[in-house]
């Protein structure tokens, strides 16, 4: 018990530690968080002692590394760049799609300086935010209008809500899937107000079944392409072109989910095919709904397009303010759509797309670049050297595609392969990779042409320090 007096007596008293540290770390760490890390500290300390986990007094020097490293992680700002070494191009956990150059200048545009967000500049007045995109959106997939709200789940939500709130929504059972985050379209449905109608079976539904489903109560036959799902084998669905006709029929409206919505036919550069927004719209669809940040390569963003009269309809309905988009997307999505005028010019500028169709030989060389500089540096702690691997699309897209790709195999001679990843992911700026057969991957496929540097420097001052993990 007098021990544990003498210990508690002998803890730093908070202002003399403030005053330390403020002197040696000067303005920069504002004094409030300061004052909350030492108290904290020093707290933690305290309860330590009580429940005897700690028997001997703390130098000064002690404390004071105690206290810098906890300011040092409190000071940290939490949303923090990251080297993306995984090879999945559309990452949902690392932000998916990266934007292009063009696109990141736009958004520090939008956010230093003002705007034409909402004021018309031939008119003087009050504009429409929505109709700095629209005409770009119509030209480049062919619709009649279109309208961006804040994600994909959004526009289907607000579609729904619009055009079959209290009617019958019909829907093929192997489409009612789940996407990330929970995203369930009859939840959806539900919340929207519209009552979900399943036809067919989970592998094959008619057009007969559709048709067999129709009442007076349907509003909407709706198509959802079923993301990162696939049904392979004893398989049928109706096409596009088979809905609208049905829907001209009885006067329905004929809605589809692209989820990820793609542009270009990615299947010239060896990818799966992928129905593309224009070949839709060309079908008839009367509302088309897709995201910004998938195989569209730009900000999270909803897209719907359509029929005018019938995006009309959802431009009106209330709850578009609580779903519209702010200045910074739509700042980086025109430059994104604006690419997608020349389609080499897309292919070239849109990390995404320039990503996918990639060839393995170009991420080849980009590896060896790597390799060379840091092989003689690390070799003592860690073995390195370049394996053919594959990468993944990601974003829910094309799940069952492979891409072949290159990456660097680090396995290190001290560290376990857990901790090393562990290690990697809590530096300053983060490497994110994976591990697969004992061996961890840095695949080249998504660490671009200007991180190569950074990578080398990273792994060689990584192995040159001793490190507690």
């Amino acid at each position: 018990m007098e021990n544990t007096k003498q210990l508690l007596r002998n803890l730093p008293k908070v202002d003399e530690c403030i005053t330390q540290i403020e002197n040696f770390v000067g303005p920069e760490v504002p004094t409030a968080i300061i004052k909350q890390v030492v108290q904290e500290c020093i707290e933690t300390e305290r309860q330590k002692i009580l429940f005897a986990q700690h028997d001997t007094t703390m130098s000064n020097a002690d404390w004071m590394d105690f206290f810098l490293a906890e300011i040092e992680r409190k000071n940290r700002v939490n949303f923090r760049r990251v080297i993306n070494g995984t090879g999945v191009v559309i990452h949902t956990n690392l932000g998916r799609s990266l934007l292009s150059e063009k696109a990141t200048n736009a958004l520090a545009q939008a956010g230093g300086y003002y705007s034409n967000l909402e004021f018309n500049l031939d008119t003087g007045k009050r504009g429409s935010r929505y109709s700095l995109v629209e005409k770009l959106i119509c030209d480049l997939t062919g619709a009649e209008a279109a309208l961006v709200v804040n994600n994909n789940a959004a526009a289907v939500f607000l579609v729904l809500e619009t055009l079959a709130r209290g009617t019958e929504v019909i829907v093929s059972r192997g489409q009612l899937v789940e996407i990330g985050g929970s995203f369930r379209i009859p939840d959806v449905m539900t919340k929207s107000g519209a009552r979900l109608v399943e036809v067919g079976a989970t592998n094959r539904t008619h057009l007969f079944d559709y048709e067999n489903a129709i009442s007076p109560e349907t509003s909407l036959l709706l198509r959802v392409h079923t993301s990162n799902f696939r049904l392979i084998g004893f398989t049928s669905e109706v096409s596009a072109e088979e809905m609208v006709v049905l829907a001209r029929k009885h006067g329905l409206i004929v809605m589809e989910d692209l989820g990820s919505g793609c542009l270009v036919d990615l299947s010239k550069f060896g990818l799966p095919r992928e129905p593309t927004v224009q070949e839709i719209v060309k079908a008839g669809v009367d509302v088309v709904t897709f995201s910004g940040d998938k195989l569209l390569g730009g900000p999270q963003a909803g897209i719907i397009i359509g029929k005018r009269d019938v995006i009309d309809r959802v431009k009106k309905n209330p709850l578009n303010r609580a779903l519209r988009i702010d200045k910074f997307t739509l700042a980086s999505l025109e430059m994104i759509l604006r690419d997608y005028y020349d389609t080499e010019c897309a292919l070239k500028n849109i990390p995404t797309l320039a990503m996918l169709t990639c060839t393995s030989e170009v991420i080849k060389k980009r590896g060896y670049k790597v390799l060379r500089k840091i092989k003689k540096e690390i070799e003592a702690k860690c073995h390195s050297c370049l394996v053919s691997t594959v990468s993944r699309v990601g974003g829910g897209a094309m799940p069952e595609y492979s891409l072949d790709s290159w990456a660097l195999a680090l396995k290190p001679l001290e560290l376990g392969l857990n901790a090393f990843e562990s290690a990697l992911r809590r530096l300053p700026l983060p490497l994110i990779g994976r591990i697969e057969n004992d061996i961890f991957l840095v695949d080249f496929r998504t660490v671009q042409d200007r991180e190569l540097s950074e990578l080398s420097v990273l792994l060689i001052d990584f192995f040159r320090v001793e490190r507690a993990v």
